[in-house]
């Protein structure tokens, strides 16, 4: 009868309703160390104005400019804020020169603390951006210009030219997605010569001896942008290293219509070059050709 009679309890008891079991919020959950957050994006993972407000008061989170925040010990830096960037939905990531340069593969290092950072991507930088730290600049640069006007399905694809970034692994926060090497020389040839000068492209290049010609292939192919496709293989033939011999520069012809057409002056009082009909610093232009006898 006591076996009975608890089974019975137990069966009642189970109709009961119950109180959901609830983890108590705390700022760490949403605030990692190194990383910032929106007041948007926190009240968009469920929490309560409420909420905020009472971690603010306690000292548990800190504002640090209009509606963002982070966590009082946080010793912020520039790969932090793009990782919470990246956290919160943003397309943006590091390339060209800044994919380069912390990949070890950038020619010239900034002088003083002043950093500029160069972000990619289809979103639009935050107003808040360029508030949090005093001595780094963030630039943002539009990656359609590398797909023209049927972008979206060009942008899917150039998710495969991604790559992990090097950060101070004394941070906790997580990682940050940057350009792979072949993606972010096509994106410093956007800017040749407009803000990156020939010669700095040169000089880039000359360091780039280890990309993979099957990216490299696929990146042509993908781009749109006339320009930059004449830019790639004129720098390309210059300098001939290895993975040259594997580009199919035999599809890239004026009669197949991939080059675009007519003369493109880049450079400012330039010579003229026969095979790519582009304008290059005239000293560039007769200088023996690297890799050629």
């Amino acid at each position: 009868m006591g076996e009975f009679t608890a089974n019975i309890a137990a069966y009642f008891e189970s109709d009961k309703p119950k109180m959901a079991v609830t983890h108590k919020q705390k700022p760490l959950d949403y605030v990692p160390y190194g990383l910032v957050v929106t007041k948007s994006w926190l009240l968009a993972q469920g929490l309560s104005r409420h909420t905020l407000d009472n971690w603010v008061k306690s000292g548990q989170l800190a504002s640090i400019v209009y509606g963002v925040y982070q966590r009082p010990d946080t010793q912020l830096t520039w790969q932090g804020v793009v990782s919470s960037l990246q956290r919160m939905g943003s397309d943006l990531r590091p390339g060209g020169l800044t994919a380069l340069t912390y990949q070890g593969l950038g020619h010239y290092l900034e002088l003083g603390n002043q950093k500029t950072i160069h972000l990619y991507g289809l979103d639009s930088l935050p107003v808040w951006l360029n508030k949090l730290l005093p001595h780094v600049t963030f630039v943002r640069h539009n990656e359609a210009q590398l797909l023209g006007r049927n972008h979206q399905n060009g942008l899917d694809a150039l998710k495969d030219f991604e790559t992990k970034m090097p950060t101070d692994m004394a941070l906790s926060f997580g990682d940050v997605m940057a350009s792979s090497p072949e993606r972010a020389w096509f994106e410093v040839l956007l800017d040749v010569p407009e803000k990156i000068s020939f010669e700095h492209a040169d000089q880039l290049m000359q360091g780039l001896v280890n990309l993979s010609p099957k990216r490299l292939n696929k990146l042509l192919a993908l781009c749109q942008n006339v320009k930059v496709r004449r830019l790639f293989l004129w720098f390309a033939e210059r300098h001939r290293h290895a993975w040259f011999e594997k580009i199919d520069t035999e599809s890239y012809t004026w009669k197949s219509g991939l080059l675009g057409s007519g003369k493109r002056g880049l450079a400012k009082g330039g010579k003229l070059d026969p095979k790519y009909l582009i304008t290059v610093p005239e000293a560039m232009q007769e200088e023996k050709k690297y890799g050629q006898e």
